[in-house]
């Protein structure tokens, strides 16, 4: 269970934002959705090293 300290005068707005944050953190939704689903080993092994293949490449075209 998530708490979230509110001070005192604190809008809504802003701690519903707290909450959400925290709850993006603690990755519920994306274990939920990964878990619907399942995926081979290799499959997320080949996402992965495309996703870091790619990022190399945003870096390698930035510092060029």
């Amino acid at each position: 269970m998530l708490i979230i300290p509110v001070k005192d005068g604190e809008s809504i707005e802003r701690a519903l934002k707290k909450y959400k944050r925290k709850f993006d953190k603690t990755g519920v939704v994306r274990k939920l959705r990964a878990r619907q689903q399942f995926i081979k080993p290799s499959v997320t092994k080949r996402i992965k090293m495309s996703r870091a293949i790619y990022k190399q490449a945003l870096i390698e075209k930035e510092e060029a």
